[in-house]
């Protein structure tokens, strides 16, 4: 057991991962940015190595999503092993990964949301989104739900105020956008 996790999970684990990162290659993503760099950090949301990198403002984002999955895999399937919710947290978030480098969602965040001219994202940044997620499940498993829920509300006011974009603006802008809040955004 490594973080509560079995070997049988790690390598299921493992396993997803490689599926998700070949999809994403099939998909015809770039495998790194295609400036050709490869950086750890990258902060700057209006550039062309936004969701290229290994991390940017939208990692945060991602560990939520492994708060969140956490939280509810405890709450639909509390009696089964942690690894086993953590490959049903691995495959959700790999296919919201697929899904969001699809044409129609990259037109959609083109339109819709801050994200002018985004073309998607590199195949070294989806697979480090999920391994944020990883990383916001696990740290979930091990802390108190208050604890979770208190780093959460600090991320999401933490990014709203550095970038005027958070997870929550980014989901009420891709269902439901709102005009004034996108014009906040672009301030």
């Amino acid at each position: 057991m490594i973080l509560g996790v079995s070997r049988r999970g790690w390598l299921v684990a493992a396993a997803l991962m490689v599926l998700f990162a070949a999809i994403l290659f099939a998909m015809g993503r770039p495998p790194i940015c295609p400036c050709g760099s490869v950086s750890l950090w990258h902060g700057t949301v209006q550039s062309n190595q936004n969701s290229q990198q290994i991390s940017d403002w939208y990692s945060f984002s991602h560990v939520i999503h492994g708060f969140l999955f956490f939280g509810l895999s405890r709450w639909l399937i509390p009696r089964q092993p942690l690894w086993v919710a953590l490959a049903l947290a691995i495959g959700i978030e790999a296919a919201w990964e697929i899904l969001e480098n699809s044409p129609v969602i990259i037109d959609r965040y083109r339109e819709v949301t801050m994200a002018y001219g985004y073309s998607g994202d590199s195949i070294l940044n989806s697979v480090s989104d999920a391994l944020f997620m990883i990383l916001g499940f696990l740290a979930a498993s091990r802390m108190r739900w208050w604890a979770t829920v208190a780093i959460a509300i600090a991320f999401e006011l933490f990014t709203l105020w550095t970038i005027r974009d958070n997870l929550t603006l980014n989901v009420l802008m891709l269902v439901s956008p709102i005009e004034a809040v996108k014009e906040w955004q672009a301030g």
